[in-house]
């Protein structure tokens, strides 16, 4: 089936695009836009059922709570997690990580152990890691991909091992675009006694996730990237170690009980959503899953990878610009880093934001993978369906001229 990137039957459905014609938005990897209806329905929940959740016994709050549990459900279902109970919502997927990594991390780690991830990782699945390593005495190692970006099986068996504790991996790298085998990366974990880590806040907007299949342990993303607002976030682990987790955040709603001396916990999720939660949110990330079944996985993946084709073919006609990573199209999943020789990023970016085509420019929470392949900063254009075949020209312009400026032709 050939699909006509020319033709775009999706901007309508986003206000911000819908009323701004004139922009071209090619940084989705930063954060999406947001459908209508995602927007009624963070509105339609403080207009209908403005209730704290689980805090009433009253018809309003009933409600309230039936939404977050209903969005619970949605979530659980669209990466196919085995019970929706093990749905934990939170911030953002840096909040959801930093949760693994302490409550987690920090138990399961001692004195000479490992944690392995990849040298892609965004800072948010690094740092934390690299937080608990420091403070435990453990180490931290690096598997590195190949020069099209790809952690082959080799180098994953050549870095876990039986010191290995926890692998960590992006499913989809933000800047190379390159989707990692991270069930294979978990079944060789599992292999050491390890246990598999999934950042994917990069791959569910783009891609079918199975959390089963990926055989993983933990996963997260942030429901900001998939469409849905700012300020939620998603972790599903397996029950076993959920439970033997202790809180992160201690407060209101996560208790079991409390006396003047001791507390006990609620249950699996409420341990781990200390306070009032961001309901509203929860419930736009209802809907926002829904708007996206309704336009459909194999769809978006098919536009997307049409719209990274064409970009890439349009890009390689500029003798000027250098792609960063693989040549194959195929490997960019949604996103294209790259640099126009001899001019900074900022530069770029700033000239072609004159003509109203935003991308991304600087080292995009990934600076040990941009000094391992030599390079300071980059630009990013990030591709989401609602695109079309005329931003991408907009951006192949606005590139000539950038070179234009900066070079006198």
């Amino acid at each position: 089936m050939t699909v006509d990137i020319c033709a775009n039957p999706y901007k309508q459905d986003f206000p911000l695009l819908a009323n701004n014609p004139q922009l071209k938005f090619l940084d989705s990897a930063a954060t999406a836009q947001r459908p209508e209806c995602v927007l009624d329905a963070q509105r339609s929940f403080y207009e209908t059922m403005n209730a704290n959740p689980l805090r009433g016994l009253y018809g309003l709050s009933v409600k309230a709570t039936m939404a977050i549990e209903d969005a619970r459900k949605h979530v659980a279902s669209f990466i196919n997690a085995p019970r929706h109970r093990d749905i934990v919502f939170g911030r953002n997927a840096s909040e959801m990580l930093n949760l693994v990594a302490l409550s987690y991390g920090a138990h399961a780690v001692g004195a000479g152990d490992e944690i392995c991830i990849t040298i892609m990782e965004h800072h948010s699945n690094l740092i934390p890691w690299q937080q608990i390593c420091r403070a435990i005495g453990a180490a931290l190692v690096f598997m590195r991909p190949n020069e099209d970006g790809v952690v082959t099986e080799a180098e994953m068996r050549e870095k876990i091992g039986p010191n290995t504790k926890i692998v960590s991996a992006v499913h989809v790298s933000n800047v190379l675009g390159v989707e990692n085998d991270v069930r294979l990366m978990a079944s060789i974990a599992h292999e050491n006694g390890a246990v598999m880590v999934v950042d994917g806040a990069q791959s569910v907007p783009h891609l079918q996730v199975d959390v089963q299949k990926l055989g993983c342990d933990f996963f997260v993303f942030s429901a900001h990237k998939l469409f849905g607002p700012m300020g939620i976030g998603v972790l599903w682990a397996r029950r076993d170690l959920l439970e033997a987790m202790p809180p992160l955040l201690t407060g209101g709603e996560m208790i079991g009980s409390v006396t003047e001396t001791d507390a006990t916990w609620a249950e699996v999720p409420e341990k781990f959503e200390a306070g009032t939660q961001d309901a509203a949110g929860m419930y736009a990330l209802d809907a926002a899953i829904s708007y996206i079944e309704n336009v459909g996985l194999d769809a978006i993946r098919e536009r997307e990878d049409a719209l990274v084709a064409y970009a890439m073919k349009r890009m390689g006609e500029l003798p000027f610009i250098e792609i960063i990573g693989s040549s194959d199209p195929s490997l960019h999943h949604g996103v294209i880093a790259f640099n126009v020789k001899g001019i900074h990023p900022h530069d770029v970016s700033s000239v072609l934001d004159i003509d109203d085509v935003a991308i991304r420019a600087g080292h995009h929470c990934a600076q040990p993978l941009l000094a391992w392949l030599g390079v300071e900063s980059s630009c990013r254009a990030s591709i989401a369906f609602y695109n079309d075949a005329s931003d991408i020209d907009a951006m192949i312009e606005g590139l000539k001229k950038v070179w234009s400026m900066f070079n006198g032709e």
